[in-house]
């Protein structure tokens, strides 16, 4: 143990002096204050033995008890638990009758509290029962600030202090009239609530509406810990049930307005928890008063990160429904969350790119319109590539009349469309651009990278890709597969997105600019890895579409190897979508003399022939269901 230092050597002779007043002098001080009293005229009426008020407080046994404690902290006085007989001691003097020595008892705890590094043993807690259930207001103020103080070092096991009963006399203290006894057992509530089944306990104890009283105290320490001790109650869904019925919602919405900037987030905080469960929506957005979702809104502006960051979370969980985005959306939202992006605070960007993630996706109730596919169906790709072999070996007449059966029409498919005036609302220049800069600047960023790519994915309709191109955001996309250490969700998004873009002829040739060596290679690598079949097949979409153009073959044909590896692996997949996928690129790659000798030399026609059987042993099945059930 090191060598106390001025200040507590000061308070440890303060502390021993003030024992040593109350041993002698505390009997005597309270003979003459008894005396007094009972020389009042009140205490004349009645000369009956059962009427008498004095009774000896200080105990003998109690004197010589303290006078042992003071002994040990006089000889041996160290930072660390008590033994045995200290101890015992320590316990006398909390369960004693006497104010002054109950004082003494919580302040050595409260100085115990301020120094100590080691863990806290069971049988210490025992005392603070007594000194937490003390009449006298200043043993309740020492007393609860060093459970505080224990607990906050993380001397005491949380969930212990409940299981030895001292739940139930801190919340009694949430009841006092001095604010740092409210101040202090409100901190203790909101240390405590951090463990599960001390949230159980807080609740089953009707420890919730004490504190949303004092949530509207006009202390601001008291506030303050009171909204902390609400906020940790919220992590569980039961607490929430109580909060609403206890009319918790009105009371932190009204908080947001706080002008102390830690009750703006406790209870920002506590909202977003509370928004997590839909159930509560309804309790939270009365359609007759959208007061909650305009104080969040501006919320955004605030000056304080956290602030700012909380309320992008609990925008981001209210909007659950096509109603409160357009709400938000109407509400100016974009132009805030703008500014968000270029924060310095990574929590405050990660938040409002997530935020606006949410504004942009599709709308459920929209329906569906026909689109052309993603690709030609795998019949009519095996039919336009076997033609293209076959026309060379037996004639054009002789392939159309062996294969004709073959042919079938390409299905419709349906796709949810974005809401068109909430796109063109989303899909501004400014919007875009600030993407475009965040995803630059933020590129290593999972949660950023990931999050814009589907941002931009879910705006990139016709109309919008040419802003898009015109934006950041492509370059940001490419550059961003470079990174090695670039997630593979984050990868799957971005790829994603750019085999959306590539599908459009403007957008394509805008991404064909910015492609190099190094990009060709990735794409190549990215198609050919087995690990990740999403990422695998998006990089090969990206590569099919990009084909046709004169600097990308030049580009392929470096890696032409790998390209038919990968291709081999589609045509054998399971799945459907891979294999046509396959086809469709390995036609496109045909034009080129290189990649055809290729093709020829690595037996690429026997592979295809062998799906081609296949896919006719489908159809005669096909067939065959269909005739037995016209039947």
């Amino acid at each position: 143990m090191g060598q106390l230092c001025g200040r507590c050597m000061q308070l440890l002779r303060d502390f021993i002096g003030f024992v040593q007043r109350m041993s002698s002098d505390l009997v005597q001080g309270i003979k003459e204050c008894l005396t007094l009293i009972s020389n009042c005229s009140c205490l004349k009426q009645s000369s009956s033995k059962n009427r008498q008020l004095y009774k000896p407080i200080l105990q003998p046994h109690e004197r010589v008890t303290a006078q042992e404690f003071l002994q040990h902290i006089e000889t041996d006085f160290e930072m660390s638990p008590l033994g045995k007989d200290p101890l015992e001691a320590l316990r006398t003097l909390s369960f004693s009758e006497n104010p002054g020595l109950q004082q003494s008892a919580a302040l050595y705890y409260l100085h115990m509290s301020q120094h100590m590094s080691i863990p806290l043993p069971v049988e210490h807690l025992e005392p603070f029962y007594a000194l937490l259930r003390s009449a006298d207001l200043e043993v309740q103020q020492m007393s609860s600030l060093s459970l505080v103080n224990f607990l906050l070092e993380g001397n005491i096991n949380k969930e212990l202090v409940v299981q030895m009963g001292l739940l139930e006399p801190i919340l009694d203290l949430l009841e006092s009239e001095d604010p740092t006894v409210q101040c202090n057992s409100c901190a203790c509530i909101m240390t405590l609530a951090v463990s599960e089944s001390n949230r159980e306990a807080i609740g089953a104890a009707r420890g919730v509406t004490p504190l949303l009283s004092l949530a509207n105290s006009y202390d601001p320490r008291v506030q303050q810990n009171a909204v902390g001790a609400i906020l940790n109650l919220t992590q569980s869904e039961k607490i929430q049930q109580v909060l609403c019925k206890e009319g918790a919602l009105p009371v932190l919405a009204l908080l947001l307005e706080s002008p102390d900037s830690e009750v703006q987030y406790y209870s920002c905080a506590a909202l977003s928890n509370v928004a997590a469960n839909v159930q509560h929506h309804k309790a939270l957005l009365r359609p007759s008063d959208r007061f909650l979702l305009r104080t969040l809104i501006s919320l955004l502006s605030s000056s304080v990160d956290k602030v700012s960051s909380q309320a992008c979370v609990c925008l981001r969980n209210l909007a659950t429904s096509v109603d409160i985005q357009a709400e938000m959306v109407a509400e100016n939202v974009l132009p805030k969350l703008c500014s968000l992006l270029a924060s310095g605070s990574e929590d405050v960007r990660r938040a409002s790119i997530a935020l606006l993630w949410i504004l942009s996706q599709h709308p459920p109730n929209q329906e569906g319109v026909p689109t052309n596919p993603f690709l030609p169906g795998p019949e009519t790709c095996l039919y336009q590539c076997f033609k293209s072999l076959a026309t060379k070996r037996h004639g054009q007449h002789q392939w159309e009349q062996r294969h004709c059966k073959l042919s079938l029409t390409t299905p419709v498919v349906k796709q949810p469309i974005l809401h068109e005036g909430k796109r063109d609302t989303l899909a501004c220049a400014e919007l875009l651009q600030s993407l475009g800069t965040l995803l630059a600047a933020h590129k290593t960023d999972p949660v950023i990278v990931g999050h814009t790519a589907c941002i931009i994915k879910n705006l990139c309709l016709s109309k919008n890709r040419q802003r898009i191109t015109e934006s950041r955001c492509v370059e940001g996309l490419l550059q961003t597969m470079l990174l090695t250490d670039t997630q593979e969700d984050s990868l799957r998004y971005v790829t994603s997105c750019l085999a959306e873009l590539a599908k459009q002829e403007g957008a394509m040739l805008h991404m064909v600019q910015w492609m190099d060596e190094p990009l060709t290679k990735c794409l190549v690598r990215l198609a050919g890895q087995l690990e990740h079949p999403e990422l695998s097949f998006h990089a090969a979409s990206i590569i099919q579409h990009m084909i046709s153009h004169e600097k990308m073959m030049l580009l392929w044909k470096y890696h032409i190897g790998e390209i038919q590896a990968y291709l081999k692996n589609f045509l054998t997949h399971q799945e459907v979508r891979f294999q046509q996928l396959g086809i469709s690129t390995l036609c496109r790659l045909r034009a080129d003399p290189d990649f055809s000798l290729a093709f020829r030399k690595s037996q690429m026609a026997k592979l295809l022939e062998q799906v081609r059987q296949q896919t006719e042993e489908t159809q005669e099945l096909l067939r065959a269901a269909m005739c037995h059930e016209d039947s």
